[in-house]
């Protein structure tokens, strides 16, 4: 450090994150850093949908992708985060199509062509908010790599893709059941369906026979679909229809005969055991109607409006159609009753409207052969690990009941199906390149579903389908991905059977689950209960660090989090606490350069301990980062920073800065900068703006924290004794403030302080380190022997090692005395049954390790000499 620095006496998070992003991106430290000797590290970013702004759930989500990339660069990977978009077609689409309609006009109006123009204008709007909301979340993504999942690259991806699959017989076109949004006019897959339970009804009706003999009884949820049936059911073993297989019935309101039909899929033992078939309306009947060669009689539109084959009902809203034929079969006494009932519905998941199955031409990918491999890979090295493990049996599970997925969508805006049909023969051609007399082939119109180029992205993102390109041939298989636990079905697993199908490899090496941000109280942040929650907002108010040490804190892998205010206050004045303890280093070095930092030399006990806790907090932090235990490596940096460094080792390196010995100033200085500069580089990852500020001040090398060497654990600086011995000293101090504070004596008054030890290395370190004593406890008299004499109505603490007595005949009062030393006998009786129930239980002794079977039995005689000393001093007392 060549000048001298301070920071401002006030943290000010808008002060320190300004301008600080724009550093980093002029710098090029997001980059990867060229090393082809180091081992790469790559993530793909779940690129966000280009339909709005980041919520918090998007906050959670990088802010952990950026504290692992952060880490593993200053670790030395080579590391690559791959950031980019999804163009999102039906959520884009919808959103356009909005504005389209707040103006008066719709997409027919403005044709496909001007339609995908005004929608890449809203796409690079979008984009914009979107690339500035990750520079104040602060992620250090790559933007020279930035992908959108419509560029050329992914599109030539996608084709080829497609083209593979089809010349496999792996996607096909065929009429098929599926799930219909009216409003968006497009097909749904299964999880692009929300069930809801909602109030509704079975309305049970009669269907009379033909003969004239007598009438059926029917019951369905939807009576506008009957006017689409072709058939009505029972089983073949029903009794009381047997002699029925065969016959006719009326369809009422229609007026024609359909069959009576025997299919085991009905189930005798459910309401009356006859079911109305609609194989154009129903997915179960659809199968029905195949096995029975039934006609399909579609009555609805795209916009589920009944159409020309709905009869007098034509032109009608279903729901209409609904109640208009409900009163109509009341009319002709054909309606026995309405029964209400909750009943699971399925609504799209994109516009909110209740979905319609529906008879429709579509394409579909075949899911069984794709399936089988993804499951067969789960056995191998090469599989994908979940954290945590138990999402493992999620994605095998789905993967082993999963059904064909349709993956045409009647939209304009995405991957149009690179498949044409010829204008006189109807012949199909399916290619990466349109047919060469493309004046006699029409394309299908139909966009690809959004999740299809969204499974590439892996790959695609780094140049798939040139396998030689150098960063697929590099960065791919990817290392970690991190995504919510919704979206597994969606996206996690068709990218593990496209990357197994079309590269060999798995996508990535790491799949990292985490939950859903809720509200306070636990619901579901949503639109329409008002509870969501800006990021940009809370940013503003606390600044980019706090509410990433909030995500981070929070952060327990494939669990839901909920956001506090109160967890946010905590998380600023935490981070205020650090940049105040780094003022106060920074104040102390004046003149104290880089080449100044010495760690040779005579250290105290306090100096040697905080050596000894940077390590073990090192340690503990880099194995909870490998698990993505990002809580808990969170809780061993606060502890160490608030507890050790800041209220403990701070204030006792100020018994030496304000002392004369200039060489044990500088052993003090150097000890000061050393670990803040360790716990600046531990916390970068999780809040970066704070840290490179600090960093900035203090004796260093090196250009940024971004880049700079992440802490290693130095053996030698560890020293156990001195830990043991500073242990000991923390419980005196402790002990004599807690008996100070009972008997409201302050610390400004001096006081007598007799220890009485029973160990004698604990003697010999007390006797060595009296000036701590001297300075946190105040005694105007302190004696450390082996035997004291104290006055029989002292205050007294039992401590590892040794037993504190403070005369204080004046202020105590015995009962009170008695009473507090019986509630410590029970917190240490407690123990000493808790620590003696875990040795008593040979399943521990024998398979735990030695080390921490040793580290209990050590307890043990512990809390058992405490137990000891509190009794005879209770008892000592009661003679009194």
């Amino acid at each position: 450090m060549t000048e001298e620095k301070n920071l401002a006496p006030k943290f000010d998070p808008k002060q320190v994150e300004e301008g600080r992003y724009q550093k980093w991106l002029d710098t090029d430290v997001f980059k990867p850093n060229g090393n082809k000797e180091a081992k790469p590290y790559s993530i793909v970013i779940p690129p966000p949908n280009v339909t709005g702004k980041l919520h918090l759930g998007h906050a959670w989500d990088t802010t952990l992708q950026d504290m692992i990339i952060r880490q593993k660069r200053m670790q030395g990977f080579d590391t690559l985060w791959v950031p980019g978009m999804d163009h999102a077609g039906i959520a884009t689409q919808a959103k356009v199509e909005e504005k389209l309609r707040s103006e008066g006009i719709t997409r027919y109006d403005l044709g496909r062509e001007k339609f995908l123009e005004t929608t890449i204008e809203w796409k690079e709007e979008y984009a914009g908010h979107i690339r500035e909301q990750w520079g104040k979340i602060g992620l250090s993504v790559d933007y020279s790599r930035e992908r959108f999942t419509l560029d050329q690259g992914l599109s030539d991806a996608v084709k080829k893709v497609f083209v593979k699959l089809y010349e496999k017989d792996l996607i096909y076109r065929g009429e098929y059941i599926i799930n219909w949004d009216p409003q968006a006019k497009t097909a749904l897959s299964d999880i692009e369906v929300i069930h809801k339970d909602i109030e509704g009804a079975f309305y049970h009706m009669y269907y009379p026979l033909a003969d004239g003999s007598g009438k059926l009884e029917i019951a369905t949820t939807r009576p506008e679909t009957m006017l689409g049936d072709t058939a009505v059911a029972v089983h073949p073993e029903d009794e009381r229809y047997k002699d029925l297989i065969g016959k006719k019935v009326i369809l009422p309101l229609v007026n024609k005969e359909i069959p009576i039909i025997a299919d085991e899929y009905v189930e005798m033992d459910f309401g009356t055991g006859v079911v109305k078939i609609t194989p154009a309306h129903d997915p179960n009947d659809f199968e029905v109607g195949n096995r029975h060669n039934l006609p399909r009689v579609n009555v609805m539109d795209a916009s589920a409006t009944m159409n020309e084959l709905a009869g007098k009902y034509a032109g009608m809203d279903r729901f209409e159609a609904r109640k208009a034929v409900i009163k109509d079969l009341e009319e002709l006494g054909l309606l026995k009753e309405i029964e209400k009932h909750v009943h699971s519905v399925g609504h799209s998941e994109r516009t909110g409207v209740v979905v319609e199955p529906r008879l429709s031409t579509q394409w579909f990918v075949k899911m069984k052969p794709l399936a089988e491999m993804a499951i067969k890979n789960q056995q191998t090295e090469d599989k994908v690990n979940f954290f945590p493990p138990r999402f493992d049996q999620t994605f095998l599970t789905w993967m082993e009941n999963v059904h064909d997925w349709v993956i045409s969508r009647q939209l304009w805006w995405g991957h149009q199906i690179p498949a044409w049909y010829h204008n006189q023969t109807g012949e199909i051609y399916v290619g990466e390149n349109a047919p060469e007399d493309i004046e006699n082939w029409t394309q299908d119109e139909d966009v690809l579903d959004t999740w299809f180029s969204s499974a590439l992205w892996p790959f695609s993102t780094m140049g798939w389908p040139d396998e030689e390109n150098e960063d697929f041939k590099r960065y791919f298989p990817t290392s970690t991905l991190v995504t919510g636990y919704d979206i597994i079905f969606f996206w996690v697993s068709r990218m593990i059977f496209q990357s197994l199908e079309f590269t060999g490899q798995r996508p990535f090496e790491n799949v990292l689950m985490h939950g859903l941000i809720r509200a306070e109280d636990g619901r579901k942040m949503s639109k329409s209960l008002g509870n969501g929650i800006d990021p940009m907002d809370v940013i503003e108010k606390y600044g980019a660090d706090a509410l990433r040490w909030f995500l981070s804190n929070g952060s327990t892998p494939g669990q839901d989090m909920r956001f506090s205010y109160e967890k946010m206050d905590a998380s600023w004045n935490f981070i205020n606490k650090i940049w105040n303890a780094s003022r106060f280093v920074i104040m102390n070095l004046e003149g104290f350069n880089y080449e100044d930092i010495n760690l040779e030399g005579h250290k105290t006990v306090a100096d040697k301990w905080i050596l000894t806790r940077l390590n073990e907090t090192i340690e503990k932090v880099t194995v909870f980062f490998d698990r993505f235990e990002f809580g808990e490596a969170g809780r061993a940096l606060y502890n160490f920073i608030w507890d050790d460094f800041c209220d403990w080792y701070i204030e006792m390196s100020k018994e030496i800065l304000y002392g004369e010995d200039e060489a044990q100033k500088n052993m003090t200085r150097s000890i000061l900068t050393y670990t803040l500069d360790k716990i600046l580089k531990l916390l970068h990852p999780i809040m970066p703006f704070v840290t490179e500020e600090i960093w900035e001040n203090i004796p260093h090398t090196g250009d940024s924290l971004v880049t700079a060497e992440y802490p290693v654990v130095v053996p030698e600086y560890t020293d156990e004794a001195s830990a043991r011995g500073m242990e000991v000293l923390q419980e005196l101090i402790r002990s004599v403030r807690n008996i100070r504070s009972e008997v409201n004596t302050p610390m400004s008054k001096p006081i007598t302080l007799l220890i009485k030890t029973n160990d004698k290395k604990v003697n010999l370190f007390l006797n060595e380190n009296t000036k701590y004593i001297e300075r946190f406890c105040n005694p105007e008299e302190l004696v450390i022997a082996d035997s004291v004499d104290a006055p029989e109505t002292s205050m007294s603490a039992v401590i590892t090692g040794a037993e504190i007595f403070l005369p204080l005949a004046d202020l105590i009062n015995i009962d009170e005395e008695i009473a507090r030393l019986e509630k410590e006998l029970d917190k240490w009786s407690k123990e000493v049954e808790r620590v003696q129930k875990k040795l008593s239980n040979e399943r521990f002794v024998s398979s735990a390790p030695e080390a921490v079977v040793e580290g209990e039995k050590a307890k043990e005689k512990d809390y058992l000499e405490k137990q000891t000393a509190v009794t005879e001093r209770i008892n000592q007392l009661k003679k009194v």
